[in-house]
């Protein structure tokens, strides 16, 4: 493929509050047994990606372990690859306070590479898309840059980082930023096509003015300024925006819905993940386990519904779980009682404890503490 691949894994980490806290928001465990970095480097390496630089701030140790060399993705490659541009790898302090000043910091990267063209993307929309076609029709159209956008999204009250409104011929009629804009406007999904010559040229030409977001003062100026011609690529698959905590929370439950989970999911395009062989789960005698999505190494003894448990999980005797996401190695005691909650990795909840949150507002339980 003519194109390389970069992704941005710190970007959005601050809209996810504890959830983000000590990982980026590439690596956040999603699904029960994927990271959400799983997603965007399958759908680059599915179309035929083999040249990807990770963009990194801060807090990325998990993110690089378990991404490793990219050997899941194909990615373990003597030329391309895959490339982790990190603070210290880049020789900047990681302080980038935007899309563009991370892809200045990344400059050396993309002028070194080869690939005609560049696809961006972020870590927070969680698709299974193919880019191969997203490619051709940017270049078919000879649009400056190719934006990814999904109908259905934008309701008056969610605020969009980037929404598109088209015209009756289905052309660019107008573009808002950090707007809570009605269903008239198509969301961006962070994905962009663009040619990597004058990718460069405009990041450093941003940058030299002191403006560092892609969206607002890359995109929507030159866009208003008639410097650049913007493309749209509707995409009509499943599209997991997880911007919050209620998002998140949201988007690992609707996986217990078949159509959303078989769409996500495809057998002609996997979604790749690290490796780990784990014991099949075990079910105990008096378990009853309903509408729940289960990873491998898990023990099950108690009740469970409409849940997402990741690997290793442990649930005690007579424990009830209902509407809860739980994620690597937390262990529930006998008789807990569980609802509308999200337990990050290695959390212990003592015997008899009862953990209740609202669909509203889901009750969040801080990696490996005991409650």
């Amino acid at each position: 493929m003519k194109a390389m691949g970069i992704i941005f894994a710190n970007i959005y980490d601050s809209s996810l509050g504890e959830l983000t806290n000590k990982r980026t928001i590439a690596s956040l465990p999603y699904g029960g047994r994927y990271r959400q970095i799983d997603f965007t480097l399958s759908n680059m390496s599915n179309s035929g990606i083999r040249h990807i630089g990770v963009i990194t701030k801060y807090n990325y140790q998990s993110l690089m372990n378990h991404i490793g060399s990219g050997q899941e993705w194909d990615l373990d490659l003597e030329e391309g690859g895959l490339e982790y541009l990190t603070p210290f790898a880049l020789g900047h302090n990681g302080s980038y306070r935007g899309k563009l000043e991370a892809l200045n910091s990344a400059m050396v990267f993309l002028e070194n590479s080869l690939e005609e063209y560049v696809i961006l993307a972020d870590s927070n929309v969680l698709c299974n898309i193919d880019l191969e076609k997203v490619l051709e029709r940017h270049v078919a159209s000879g649009k400056d840059i190719t934006v990814v956008v999904k109908e259905g999204i934008a309701n008056g009250t969610k605020q969009l980082d980037l929404g598109i409104r088209l015209d009756e011929q289905g052309q660019l009629a107008d573009m808002a930023v950090d707007y809570c804009a009605g269903p008239e406007y198509l969301a961006s999904m962070g994905i962009f096509v663009i040619s990597r010559e004058l990718l460069i040229y405009f990041v450093k030409e941003s940058v030299a003015r002191s403006r560092y977001r892609f969206e607002r003062d890359f995109l929507l100026k030159q866009f208003n300024d008639k410097n650049l011609t913007v493309g749209v690529y509707s995409f009509e698959g499943v599209a997991m925006f997880n911007e919050s905590t209620l998002e998140y929370y949201r988007n690992n439950l609707a996986l217990t819905d078949y159509d959303t989970r078989h769409n996500l999911f495809r057998t002609d395009r996997n979604i790749y993940t690290k490796v780990r062989d784990r014991v099949p789960t075990t079910y105990g005698e008096n378990a009853q386990i309903g509408d729940c999505i289960v990873a491998d190494g898990c023990q099950l003894d108690g009740e469970a519904e409409h849940s997402v448990f990741f690997r290793q999980v442990r649930l005690g005797e007579g424990a009830q779980v209902k509407n809860c996401v739980i994620m690597n190695d937390c262990s529930i005691g006998a008789g807990a009682e569980l609802y509308c909650a999200i337990l990050d990795k290695d959390v212990v909840v003592r015997p008899g404890v009862r953990l209740i949150g609202t669909p509203e507002n889901p009750m969040i339980v801080k990696r490996g503490e005991i409650v």
